[in-house]
């Protein structure tokens, strides 16, 4: 328990809330060239405040508040996909600035020390402004607002300039292919790819040609149908799936397609039936359990299946990232009777890769700001 001292605030221990994550690494390695890569997937990017209000009605007319009793804090961002996969037990590398302020010492001690999240590329940028974003989620949804400031052209260059040898990568082709992802992936690494919403309305074709140094891409069932200017998501995703190896279309409550244009495979699942409160950072999640499960070995329908629980079972908790399932949640989900045995046996294999640590005892990371000494 956290005593508090007069005249200092609490200080909260970083401690790991995953204590399956080492174990299921383990066994996931085992399977692997023992001599291979330190890492299993190396990304970069910009990692977020992310302040997250659940419960709301909707969103506040002008000139009105609403007052709710939900909010979260946690890393956002880039940190959204790192945290969920190594909690898995992926092995992630992540090359991002952080801010010199209290909320960049806040998102740097959280990923380093109680997600395990390798920051060795990563950097302090003296006098940069953390980005922060707003979420309001409602409806099973949300709106969000971001402030972020220019990085210095020296440091946003550098970023993941040299990466470390890797089994696999991860981009967003919404802007250029850094040059390190084909690098890596001439070196046998796959490279997964997602993308953003586009703010000016365009979507770009441009973006699609950036699918060539891609192997497994995964836009969201309106960005697939933007881009492609298609009209369903099963139309976006064959089309896309002439560009790409491996496409996957999340289609949120509606679950996802999936497309191997190598096999000619096709899969397809449907939503975890759960009550949702928070769909923030739900589909870097599911893009963390389709990479773990790649790594794995399974096959496609398995893949979407496994990236799907973590998904679903992600969407129950507030605060993105720090809400992303670790093994033991799994493992209770499967005893807590809340799907039907019908759904939980198409989840069966999943089974095996179950820690013997990861009990039924969830133990969940706090999704609040901590005072840093």
């Amino acid at each position: 328990m956290t005593q508090t001292v007069p005249g200092r605030p609490p200080e909260p221990p970083l401690t790991d809330p995953c204590a399956g994550r080492e174990p299921a690494g383990e066994r996931l390695h085992a399977a692997a060239d023992a001599a291979g890569p330190a890492l299993d997937v190396f990304l970069s990017g910009r990692v977020f405040m992310d302040m997250i209000f659940t419960g709301l009605p909707g969103l506040p007319p002008p000139g009105t508040e609403i007052v709710t009793d939900g909010l979260g804090s946690a890393p956002g961002g880039a940190a959204n996909i790192a945290v969920a996969m190594s909690r898995l037990g992926l092995r992630v590398g992540l090359a991002a600035p952080f801010g010199d302020d209290l909320f960049g010492s806040y998102l740097w001690r959280t990923l380093a020390e109680q997600e395990g999240v390798d920051l060795a590329l990563s950097r302090r940028v003296p006098g940069w402004p953390t980005p922060v974003t707003v979420s309001m989620a409602y409806d099973s949804d949300r709106s969000m607002v971001t402030y972020a400031r220019p990085l210095p052209a020296a440091v946003d260059e550098s970023m993941g300039a040299a990466p470390p040898a890797a089994r696999a990568c991860f981009v967003d082709v919404d802007r250029p292919v850094p040059a390190w992802a084909p690098a890596m992936r001439d070196r046998g690494a796959l490279v997964f790819a997602d993308l953003g919403w586009d703010p000016t309305g365009a979507w770009s074709t441009e973006v699609l040609d950036r699918l060539a140094h891609v192997d497994v891409f995964l836009p969201n069932a309106a960005e697939a149908m933007a881009y492609t200017r298609t009209a369903t998501p099963e139309e976006a995703a064959r089309a896309l799936s002439a560009r790409v190896p491996v496409v996957v279309v999340k289609r949120g409550g509606d679950g996802a397609i999936a497309l191997d244009a190598r096999t000619g495979e096709r899969a397809e699942t449907g939503a975890l039936p759960v009550q949702a409160l928070d769909a923030t950072g739900a589909g870097d999640v599911f893009a963390a359990g389709f990479v773990f499960a790649t790594l794995a070995g399974l096959p496609l329908a398995e893949r979407l299946r496994f990236a799907n629980l973590c998904a679903g079972l992600s969407v129950r908790h507030r605060s993105g990232s720090l809400g992303s399932p670790c093994w033991g949640e799994i493992a209770a989900f499967g005893e807590s009777g809340e799907v039907p045995e019908s759904v939980l046996a198409d989840y069966a294999f999943v089974v095996p890769f179950i820690p013997a640590a990861a009990d039924d005892t969830v133990v969940r990371a706090e999704p609040t700001l901590r005072h840093q000494a």
